[in-house]
């Protein structure tokens, strides 16, 4: 049975250091099968997959679909924020894959997981918003934002040769080096000052391929979740870096997690942030939320991070 709509598949082949490309046969033969009428299009260079996106909106096509990581994903939902009768989804090919999770599919698909996309249950997602910037999973201040400055040299370009074993090494120097700045927030009315390790603003829940840093995150409850650690010495340093993977460390007395429409982060100064994985640098961050701005595929049976309702 052929499926209705337009489809176009924008895969980006330096993903998942080439698993995009890889992925390109045997996402043909899935298309073939399933009859889905679809073109296939591969991104050339960083801000590509937007153009692409932008480009078959107005063509008319009701289904673009990303294939590739999180930042293809965050390149192609561009265009279609708060757009009607459009409908985005990914194919996972990155390195992380964290945003694969909201979905309730896994990092890689298997037949049964082709066979659940293109039923194409839809949920609708919130989306984040930073200094007009959007982001999908979530966006990061702190130490995760300094091991994000020490491996890219630009947005969109991880430096030559660091792969996982030098992200890693990142990981641990910033435990070890890294200095808090002093931060101004202001959120639910309230504005207070503190030094701040991370400051972690969500839609998703899971960062760096293993962290559950906003461990309770809908993706459409219409609230951004914050996850704010204060200031903290090595020891706490690794216990925290401990609990984070099983989402424990909510509990300790050096996080703030509460959830929010909207909050302002000042520092006063220049920092490194992450926006879905790609680093920036700003001072002031005003941060707030689009509720349901995008229609996405999803797997009503996996462990996805959806609200039950409507």
């Amino acid at each position: 049975m052929a499926h209705k709509g337009k489809w176009v598949f924008i895969v980006n082949p330096t993903s998942g250091s080439g698993s995009g490309r890889e992925m390109i046969p045997e996402l043909e033969r899935e298309l073939a099968s399933k009859d889905v009428d679809a073109k296939i299009v591969l991104t050339e260079r960083h801000g590509h997959a937007t153009e692409i996106s932008r480009r078959h909106l107005e063509k008319g096509y009701t289904h673009i679909i990303a294939v590739g990581g999180d930042g293809t994903m965050n390149e192609v939902a561009a265009p279609l924020i708060q757009q009607q009768g459009v409908v985005t989804g990914i194919i996972p090919a990155g390195t992380g894959n964290d945003f694969i999770q909201i979905l309730g599919f896994p990092d890689r698909f298997t037949g049964d997981h082709w066979e659940i996309f293109f039923r194409q249950q839809t949920r609708g997602m919130d989306v984040g918003m930073v200094n007009r910037m959007h982001f999908l999973n979530g966006m990061g201040l702190g130490f995760d934002a300094q091991v994000a400055a020490e491996n890219y040299v630009e947005p969109g370009k991880v430096a030559a040769g660091k792969g996982k074993g030098k992200y890693v090494w990142h990981i641990l120097k910033t435990l070890l080096f890294f200095r808090e700045g002093r931060v101004t927030l202001t959120s639910r009315g309230e504005q207070y000052e503190t030094d701040c390790f991370m400051n972690t603003i969500a839609i998703g829940r899971r960062f760096a391929g293993s962290f559950l840093i906003t461990p309770e995150a809908m993706a459409n409850d219409g609230l951004l979740d914050v996850c704010m650690i204060r200031k903290l010495n090595l020891l706490q340093r690794l216990k925290i870096l401990t609990m984070v993977p099983k989402g424990t460390h909510v509990r300790d007395k050096k996080v703030d997690y509460y959830q929010t429409h909207s909050l302002t982060v000042d520092f006063g100064k220049k920092v490194p942030f992450h926006v879905d994985g790609e680093l920036y640098f700003d001072t002031t961050f005003e941060i707030s939320l689009l509720p349901m701005a995008l229609t996405m595929i999803y797997n009503p049976e996996g462990t996805h991070y959806f609200a039950t309702g409507p």
